[in-house]
């Protein structure tokens, strides 16, 4: 390892990867990332799902806590803040508001992350057109997007009137999917969250080094 306070195992088109790098950068922890070769099904081999049984990116080694590994991006995001973020630079402190803020976490993972991956692989990897497939996801998508919509038309950010990690769990997926979808046209309120949460200098680094 190189000395940095994390190894994080990720692969560049993974968006469950970016958000957890973007959080670190962030918290301006330091951390090395071991890009995984999936082609070469090295994110099933034992030398990485010793780390993470479920063969999936990403995972986290904290090497200044015992070495304790974590998998599953948004249990990671809310480790690191729980842990790492004590002056709440971009995580809440009221008791309530953290339940809220785990509350747009767990929708995240369960209504963001898998919908529009499916959406993604039906429409772009799958190697017959199911049309029915392809539009069910496509509606979740659309479901989702109305969700953030309504909420963003009357607040400038999910929770606590600031920038938190439930918004940037958010970002990495509208970020390869919301041009699909005409962002400034059909949902202004969360163009404009996007636009603004994508001029972050956190965000940017990631954007630039692992989609170049």
């Amino acid at each position: 390892m190189s000395g940095a306070h994390f190894t994080l195992f990720s692969h560049k088109s993974g968006p469950n990867g970016w958000k957890v790098a973007i959080v670190l950068e962030e918290l301006g922890l330091t951390y090395e990332t071991k890009f995984l070769d999936f082609q070469n099904g090295e994110h099933k081999a034992e030398g990485y799902t010793k780390f993470n049984p479920n063969g999936r990116i990403p995972a986290l080694i904290d090497h200044k806590n015992g070495d304790f590994v974590l998998w599953e991006s948004d249990a990671i995001i809310v480790y690191l803040v729980d842990n790492y973020d004590t002056e709440h630079k971009i995580s809440v402190s009221d008791t309530k508001q953290k339940y809220e803020q785990l509350q747009w976490l767990f929708f995240q993972s369960s209504g963001q992350g898998p919908y529009f991956g499916q959406a993604f692989w039906f429409t772009f990897r799958h190697p017959e057109k199911i049309q029915s497939a392809q539009d069910r996801y496509v509606d979740e998508i659309k479901r989702v997007f109305s969700v953030l919509e309504t909420v963003l038309a009357k607040q400038e950010y999910l929770v606590g009137g600031k920038l938190t990690v439930a918004d940037l769990s958010f970002f990495t997926y509208t970020a390869i999917l919301g041009d699909d979808f005409k962002l400034a046209d059909a949902y202004p309120a969360l163009s404009a969250w996007h636009t603004k949460l994508s001029q972050r200098p956190a965000v940017q680094k990631i954007v630039s080094e692992w989609l170049s």
